[in-house]
């Protein structure tokens, strides 16, 4: 008897088809953002995906700040027990402490209490979600074939595995290195520098016992964050279950990296680099600027490179270009 795809492997089947087959018949993409930035990068990605004929539908809080309807995904949103007062307030604080000059323990015990309050907020905007049994059933009613959510807020992940949905996650990466845990992948400490360490690949014997002992203090703080997901999700699967059974359910994790800005670390096959997806696009250079650079090399062409390379430059410093900017103009 034939077998059907199960698990991972269906997850990919679900994002090949949306990637690779843009004519097919459109796919069904429950999406779960984080809000601020990261929902930022992820909607040109579900604009992508209307073009390409996939109907996205947007779960997001009633509170909220980015997430406004727009013509390329429909908007679901459920209630929530914060006001969007106490909302605005609490991310301002979050905000203002970060510009706060003080000694460093204060500073720590601060960022404890403000990280607390920002994550009893999103686990009770989670929790909405996952007892609200109207929502739960509409969406498993509603046969999605995949969802795309962000890890960082973990709620999308726990939503997936519950309703048995293939889940891709879009990221830049998750804090303690829990995006290296949920996909299984090799983590060294000898060449992959830690958050905050300021190291290198290439590390002497004392910058690898900093870079082993600097993610401690930061596990105190995943704790924090992430822990009371974990309960919800066992609570709510009625069986014990951990972070990593949470993150990797996932089929496919698209990186919002690159190797140009990051230094090298293994890969595992269901992990895509889309580094820039979030950049704007820039007009190509002129033709007299290109023309410059790939004229033969000599005293003439020379001065046209730096002459152009002025041109180029002169804005940043002075809002007037001169009318015929000299050899040494820059010296």
């Amino acid at each position: 008897m034939a077998v059907g795809l199960q698990g991972p492997l269906r997850g990919l089947a679900v994002f090949f088809l949306l990637c690779m087959l843009p004519r097919a018949e459109g796919k069904k993409v429950l999406v779960v953002p984080m809000e601020g930035s990261h929902w930022l990068s992820m909607r040109d990605v579900v604009r992508e995906l209307h073009a390409r004929g996939h109907h996205t539908v947007v779960l997001a809080p009633e509170v909220n700040i980015h997430f406004k309807k727009e013509d390329f995904f429909s908007l679901e949103t459920y209630a929530i027990s914060y006001t969007q007062e106490e909302y605005h307030n609490l991310l301002v604080q979050s905000l203002l402490g970060a510009f706060e000059h003080q000694h460093y323990v204060k500073i720590f015990v601060k960022s404890v209490e403000v990280l607390k309050n920002v994550s009893a907020l999103y686990l009770s905007s989670c929790a909405a979600i996952l007892h609200n049994k109207t929502l739960i059933s509409h969406l498993n009613s509603s046969s999605f074939d995949v969802v795309l959510t962000d890890p960082v807020f973990p709620c999308g992940a726990v939503l997936a595995k519950y309703l048995d949905i293939p889940a891709v996650f879009f990221l830049r990466f998750i804090p303690c290195e829990f995006d290296f845990e949920g996909t299984q992948c090799p983590n060294p400490s000898s060449y992959i520098p830690r958050l905050l360490t300021m190291n290198s690949d290439h590390m002497t014997f004392l910058q690898r016992v900093k870079n082993m002992l600097y993610p401690l203090p930061l596990k105190y703080f995943c704790h924090i964050a992430f822990i009371p997901y974990v309960n919800l999700a066992s609570e709510l699967l009625q069986r014990e279950v951990s972070l990593v059974d949470i993150l990797s359910h996932a089929s496919v994790w698209l990186f919002r990296g690159d190797f140009v800005l990051d230094y090298p670390r293994p890969v595992m096959p269901n992990m895509v680099f889309i580094g820039g997806i979030n950049c704007v696009h820039r007009k190509p250079l002129s033709q007299v600027c290109i023309g410059a650079f790939t004229s033969p090399c000599s005293r003439q062409s020379s001065l046209k490179k730096e002459t152009c390379f002025q041109v180029l430059t002169y804005p940043v410093l002075s809002p007037k270009i001169p009318a015929s900017p000299s050899p040494n103009h820059l010296q």
